[in-house]
């Protein structure tokens, strides 16, 4: 059989595309980026381009799709949103110069998670590429955002690294070789999995790695030393940058040890059920989403870590609140921050884009109209009366030489690229203005030199032409030939005239000539040569972007505070949660002007009210008033105000959260399951100053399984001997209101409403005391269910509670000194119809005159009672 022989072409293109298989290869072709095989069947469905074939000499045919070269800023960024690796492989020399094959090779690797493509990144989110290390007792983990240059490491267990995964969000996660699917099975879907050697994951090989980028023999002083998982993460993200060929990496200048102990913890079940970054529902708004008054992308990016890693340190939240007090209360010096903010922009990108080399002629001049406002932003805090903002206006560099060289050397409107010139400014180069002269204005040239040389010779019918065969010339009438200089070379003889060439025509006409060409090289280096030196200002640049996105969080509580009436908390070392007319702050802004937001008070310490037992109907306000009393407590220790009328929060620690529920069948969960899961995660992790919600635990399972978990529950928080943990239990369960009686922290409330006949009111506000009833028929009645079901519903409730009246409550009374011990609940309370006929038969029993083989009848006449129902 004849071997198959393959174009030259598609043989350099199967010879790169093996050394990187997982990626999409983007092969340049003349004008074209083209794909072939798999690629171009995966790329052509992404993009939603036309999938054809190319011929592949004595080979079969190759399937093929692509898109013109200069289309590549529209198709790239969609092939990395949608999750693929996309190599880009480039004419490496001009194919008019190449005497055989055009030599190409990758010039860049393009990943989820390495990318600085504007049209890639999100402007107000980070993009982070992350690493896990899965060490001998801890998890390493690392997470880099290369178009901002923050690089963070950190080590824990499985359960705080997948918090951390779950904050940050990373688009992509590196992990060793092999171990994706032990990735998947312990953290779930995180971004898109790349696996990489084990020898990149080896201790020795990360730390060489980390101390050669950052030109240092050891890393105690980042503060990291000791996190040996952590430093083999972190050094795998560099070796993973080496790999994908972004080597120019200067703006990566630190390595931040993620700090656990400074910030209140919330894991990833709480983020999700309080909706601090993102909504549940389709339509709703997350608190981020609510609050966010950010000028800036940076401000954006901090404002949602901030929300995610709320303080813990009391000093530095009462910092905060000084500075959002002061601008909340001068709506000048806000307005002018504001201003002066927008003018900012996105420099910390920008300053990451000159450190690479990819920064546009553009982008250079909004740095210099940045640092310019950051001069202003810095006098006017200097002369602030705040500690807060008068240190960040001292801490602000406005590098006003380099600012006023960009001034100097860029118009003041350049081109996004660098390809065409025009974006140098005059008198920054004699050559350049000189060449531009010629360029551009090279018929004014010749015209003063043609006038020149006619005074000199006195030959009034000179005139200086042009032509592709000897170039510039001057051309003289036989009837003044004779007063040609001596100087003058003939180089064509005419009928009626001569023309000749001079040392100066030839000198202005290679200059001309290649005057173009030459100025845009010229400009290129000139603005190279700028943005080098701008890089050694790399570091005070990325301190002022910090300190900017600081002061534009502030501003933005301020904002909202001024707007939204929030006040200022008292967050102290106490165990009170006192918040009076509190509100939620996402839920008052959705309802419409004329519906104000029913306000509710809640007191919650450790000695006399620890636990709240909330009853009431559905739809009445206990899930929001639950999460209100969260996000209240976490926007305290943010440093932001609160809605309420006022509020002082001992701090928290940790905040949990069991709300809603839902199944997980990927995972083969059920609803009950993940109940259990997260409300064990919960009571496995309480502290004294954990503040905990549980709203409707137990619905998952059956009645007398769900009402005895959540007493179990709740006694145990009660009862535990260090963790007696701050907490709100919201409950359909009208039979835990009963442990107010027994328990001396615990005490009932619900969120009232009004009977009006067959209609019922929501009132939304939390009163003292238990409720009886949960209205289920009257939330199905304003649901829209049929008339018939409902008017049903009623028939078979009114038995049930007629049923339940007969029997005497057994309730057992507790001694509240009875601590630790097990409590039996009320048997007859449950109102099931097969224990109320069990009950009867039970009751109709004459036990004095019953014989043993009657008593064996009835019981088995009582089994199948149980079985038949």
């Amino acid at each position: 059989m004849a071997k198959s022989v393959e174009t030259p072409l598609m043989k350099q293109y199967f010879g790169i595309k093996a050394k990187h298989p997982e990626a999409i290869l983007l092969f340049r072709v003349g004008d074209f980026y083209e794909m072939y095989g798999q690629d171009a069947v995966d790329g052509a469905e992404t993009l939603g381009i036309v999938l054809t074939k190319r011929s592949n000499g004595a080979s079969q045919d190759v399937p093929m799709a692509g898109f013109p070269y200069h289309a590549l800023d529209a198709y790239l960024p969609k092939l990395v949103k949608s999750g693929w690796r996309v190599a880009v492989c480039d004419q490496l020399e001009d194919p008019k110069m190449a005497k055989k094959l055009v030599k190409r090779g990758i010039t860049e690797l393009v990943t989820p998670g390495v990318s600085m493509d504007d049209n890639v990144l999100e402007r107000r989110e980070n993009n982070f590429l992350a690493a896990v290390h899965f060490g001998r007792s801890k998890c390493g983990v690392a997470f880099l955002d290369i178009s901002t240059g923050e690089f963070l490491t950190a080590e824990g267990t499985v359960e705080t690294v997948d918090k951390w995964l779950a904050d940050f969000a990373p688009k992509e996660v590196l992990v060793c070789h092999g171990l994706r699917d032990r990735f998947g099975c312990t953290f779930g879907p995180v971004g898109s999995v790349f696996e990489m050697e084990d020898w990149v994951f080896m201790p020795d090989t990360a730390r060489d790695r980390l101390q050669r980028h950052f030109e240092t023999v050891g890393l105690k002083g980042f503060g990291v030393e000791d996190l040996e998982d952590g430093i083999v993460a972190a050094g795998a993200i560099l070796v993973y940058l080496d790999r994908t060929k972004h080597t120019q990496v200067g703006h990566i200048t630190s390595l931040l040890r993620i700090e656990e102990e400074g910030y209140v913890r919330l894991d990833k079940f709480t983020v999700h059920s309080l909706e601090l970054v993102r909504s549940m529902s389709e339509g709703g708004r997350s608190l981020l989403e609510t609050i966010d008054e950010t000028t800036s992308p940076m401000g954006a990016r901090l404002l949602k870590r901030w929300l995610l890693f709320p303080l813990r340190d009391e000093a530095e939240i009462s910092r905060r609140q000084d500075a959002v007090a002061l601008l909340a209360g001068d709506a000048l010096l806000r307005e002018a921050l504001i201003g002066q903010l927008a003018e900012v922009g996105d420099v910390e990108r920008i300053i990451s884009k000159v450190a690479v080399g990819r920064v546009s002629p553009r982008e250079v001049v909004q740095l210099k109209r940045a640092l310019e406002a950051i001069g202003r932003i810095r006098t006017r805090s200097m002369a602030s009366d705040n500690a807060v903002l008068r240190a960040w206006g001292e801490a602000l560099d406005p590098c006003s030489e380099m600012s006023e060289r960009i001034g100097r050397e860029l118009v003041s409107e350049p081109p996004v690229t660098i390809a065409k010139g025009g974006l140098i400014a005059e008198g920054v180069s004699q050559e350049l203005d000189e060449l531009r002269q010629l360029a551009y204005s090279g018929k004014d040239y010749l015209t003063k030199v043609q006038q020149r040389e006619s005074e000199r010779t006195g030959i009034p019918s000179l005139k200086i032409a042009f032509n592709n065969v000897f170039g510039y010339y001057i051309e003289v009438r036989n009837a003044h030939k004779d007063k040609v200089p001596t100087e003058w070379i003939r180089k064509q003889t005419l009928v009626n005239a001569e023309r000749y060439i001079t040392e100066e025509l030839k000198e202005y006409e290679e200059k001309i000539l290649g005057a173009e060409e030459r100025i845009v090289a010229l400009e290129a280096e000139l603005f190279n040569r700028l943005t080098a030196d701008l890089t050694q200002l790399v570091r005070p640049i990325q301190r002022d972007a910090q300190i900017v996105a600081q002061l534009d969080c502030i501003v933005s509580f301020a904002r909202t505070a001024s707007s939204q009436r929030y006040v200022r908390p008292v967050v102290d070392d106490s165990d009170v949660i006192d918040i009076r007319g509190g509100r939620h702050p996402v839920i008052e802004r959705q309802l419409p002007s004329d519906d104000p937001y029913v306000a509710n008070d809640v007191y919650l310490d450790r000695r006399e009210q620890q636990i709240l037992i909330i009853t009431g109907p559905n739809m009445a306000g206990k899930s929001a008033l639950l999460r209100q009393t969260a996000l209240i407590a976490l926007l305290a220790q943010v440093g932001s105000f609160v809605p309420a009328e006022s509020a002082r929060i001992g701090w928290v620690d940790k905040i949990f959260t069991r709300v809603g529920a839902s199944d997980n069948i990927s995972a083969g969960e059920s609803t009950f399951m993940v109940e259990m899961n997260e409300a064990a995660n919960i009571l496995n992790n309480l502290s004294a100053r954990s503040l905990v919600l549980f709203d409707e635990l137990g619905r998952g399972t059956s009645t007398y399984d769900g009402i005895s978990i959540a007493w179990a529950i709740v006694e145990y928080i009660h009862e535990h001997p260090t963790a007696s943990a701050r907490t709100l239990f919201a409950t359909h369960y009208h039979e835990l209101n009963e442990m107010a009686r027994s328990f001396p922290r615990i005490r009932n409330f619900n969120v009232s409403v009004r009977e009006s006949g067959n209609r019922v009111i929501f009132l939304r506000k939390l009163v003292s005391g238990g409720s009886e009833h949960s209205f289920g028929i009257h939330v199905a009645r304003m649901a829209g269910m049929p008339r018939s079901i409902v008017e049903r519903s009623g028939e078979i409730l009114a038995r049930l509670e007629r049923g339940g009246a007969q029997a005497k409550p057994v309730v057992v009374d507790v001694p509240k000194s009875a601590k630790g011990q097990a409590y039996q609940l009320s048997f007859f309370q449950l109102d099931d119809p097969v224990l109320s006929q069990v009950r009867d038969e039970i009751c109709n029993l004459d036990l004095n005159n019953l014989t043993p083989l009657e008593a064996l009848n009835k019981l088995s006449e009582i089994k199948r009672i149980i079985q038949v129902k």
